[in-house]
């Protein structure tokens, strides 16, 4: 007997010196992992498509002093100022309606397709695609001839609100279609306070006054009734309840101005806020070509708006990926930028597979204010297999976009707690070293994100010692679990089977009598109170 003691003893010591590598778990040692649910971050600057003159670009660059033709040659690079081609335009307020209002504060007149003029008193006129009125104070109703052209008296006409200029009503499909006919000037009256604050400095309101002038010369439709949207489809036009005296002076004093290039109308796109840098139009409308004059330049003075920079904001993964049109859980996403900043498209990975949309796309479905936005991704990665108690543990994840990450864990029914930190690499990858000694939960946080949580699991550290007989098995558990179950088990087949029960005694060490033969063994430790089974490496018992 004492021959074979000495050389199990040995076999034993073989055993764990080769196994010292290996972390206990409760039924495996692999240690492959897949990355927890990702928590996304949006950030970004601006406000609009950062083409042409940034609003609040205009007014810092007003507020320093500079004068409205210098603002229009930076945004609009190349350009000149000349005189506008056109001196009135048509604004469609109505685009069809079964019966419309025209109504005056006075007396005014309408003048039918034959040329006949004809009185209609102060108030509102209700009609339909008959053109029925009473006309010169006469009590029955009277069909005219259409189209219509309704003649102010003393005061404006009006339909929703007042308008300058003269209205013209046709008839289609059962429907009646209002067109303001109005000066290009009277037009911008309504037109500049709806684009611009009206108390901000007169250069920078000048400024605004020419672009749009020239913007609606610039997108006038042609083969239609009518040249212009009332609304963002143009320009945003309020009539004369919109005026303001700031702008009307502004677009007086610039009077017949617009923006030209090689003598050719320019398109003066025009936005609120840049974020420091306006964009190539090629960049933000790919199927644009080349504008020689809507290229990207420094917006410094940008930095006055309130929307220079926003966010960052929390989105849900959700949320996202539907955005993204992404198959299955969204796992990563990626984005191609523009030499301005501005996004061109997203790449998403998902547990279905990768999707690419456009930035504008993205824009859209997530209520942003400018394409010039950024995606942090902040995602931790969990172990697949529990760790062992104190054991030292890497824990990996992802903080992209994120300079800065603080691990928190959170036992069991407790509540979160600062457990190290890290930096993220220059690909966003973090490592954060730990030595869990509790089952718990674990998430990284940078500023407002939060990624979601991961359990790790956590096994007591459980080790024979050395043989003191061929009948005795002795070990400890770390840490002390006084009462925890412990199986001996031996290896039958494929199949861990119980032997021997015993129990961790209060210096956390436990004790069983087993007939030893050859084979594979092993003590399991069960203890509960939130620890996950574990187990020893494996102690082969070789032949006497």
């Amino acid at each position: 007997m004492a021959s074979r003691r000495i050389m199990l003893t040995a076999v034993l010591a073989t055993s764990l010196a080769s196994l010292t590598a290996l972390a206990a778990g409760p039924e495996s040692a692999a240690r492959n992992a897949q990355q927890g649910p990702a928590s996304f971050l949006v950030s970004g600057r601006g406000w609009g498509h950062g083409v042409g003159l940034s609003q609040w670009g205009a007014y810092g660059y007003a507020r320093q002093g500079m004068t409205f033709d210098r603002i229009l040659a930076h945004y609009y690079q190349g350009t000149t100022l000349g005189p506008a081609p056109l001196s009135r335009v048509r604004v469609l307020l109505a685009p069809g309606q079964a019966r419309v209002t025209v109504n005056s504060d006075t007396a005014f007149r309408v003048r039918d397709s034959l040329g006949e003029t004809f009185e209609l008193t102060a108030g509102p006129h209700q009609f339909g695609p008959g053109f029925r009125f009473r006309v010169n104070g006469r009590p029955q109703q009277r069909k005219l001839t259409g189209p219509l052209t309704f003649l102010p008296g003393t005061t404006p006409l009006k339909l929703d609100r007042p308008y300058r200029g003269q209205f013209v009503a046709s008839a289609s499909n059962g429907q009646v279609r209002i067109v303001n006919h109005v000066g290009l000037e009277a037009y911008l009256f309504g037109v500049v306070p709806g684009e611009m604050p009206f108390y901000w400095v007169p250069e920078a309101l000048k400024a605004q006054a020419v672009a749009a002038r020239t913007y609606a010369l610039a997108v006038r439709k042609s083969g239609s009734d009518f040249d212009l949207y009332p609304d963002v489809r143009s320009q945003v036009y309020r009539g004369i309840s919109g005026e303001r005296a700031s702008t009307t002076a502004a677009v007086q004093e610039t009077a017949g101005q617009v923006v030209l290039y090689r003598g050719r109308i320019a398109t003066t796109y025009f936005f609120s806020t840049s974020g420091g840098r306006t964009a190539t139009v090629s960049d933000v409308w790919p199927g644009s070509g080349r504008i020689p004059y809507l290229v990207s330049v420094d917006d410094p003075y940008d930095s006055l708006s309130p929307h220079h920079a926003w966010g960052p904001f929390s989105v849900q993964s959700r949320r996202l990926a539907r955005a993204l049109q992404v198959p299955g859980r969204l796992l990563d996403v990626r984005l191609s930028v523009g030499p301005s900043g501005r996004v061109r498209t997203v790449t998403s990975t998902g547990t279905g597979g990768q999707k690419t949309v456009s930035g504008a796309d993205v824009r859209q479905a997530l209520g942003l204010r400018s394409t010039w936005f950024r995606i942090s991704l902040l995602a931790l990665t969990a172990p697949s297999a529990p760790t062992t108690f104190n054991t030292p543990l890497l824990l990996t994840g992802v903080a992209r976009g994120l300079a800065a990450v603080t691990l928190e864990f959170r036992p069991r029914g407790g509540s979160w707690r600062a457990s190290g930190s890290a930096r993220a690499a220059q690909d966003g990858t973090v490592s954060i070293s730990i030595r869990p000694r509790e089952t718990g939960d674990y998430r990284l946080i940078s500023r407002s994100a939060r990624s979601e949580a991961v359990r790790v699991a956590v096994a007591p550290y459980v080790r024979f010692y050395a043989l003191p007989d061929s009948t005795t098995l002795r070990g400890y558990a770390r840490p002390e679990l006084p009462n925890a179950a412990v199986a001996i088990q031996r290896l039958e087949g494929a199949i861990w089977t119980n032997v021997a029960q015993t129990t961790v005694d209060a210096n956390g060490d436990f004790q069983a009598q087993v007939a030893l033969t050859p084979g594979d063994y092993r003590a399991r430790v069960s203890p509960g109170r939130g620890f996950v089974p574990g187990v020893t490496p494996v102690l082969k018992v070789g032949p006497a």
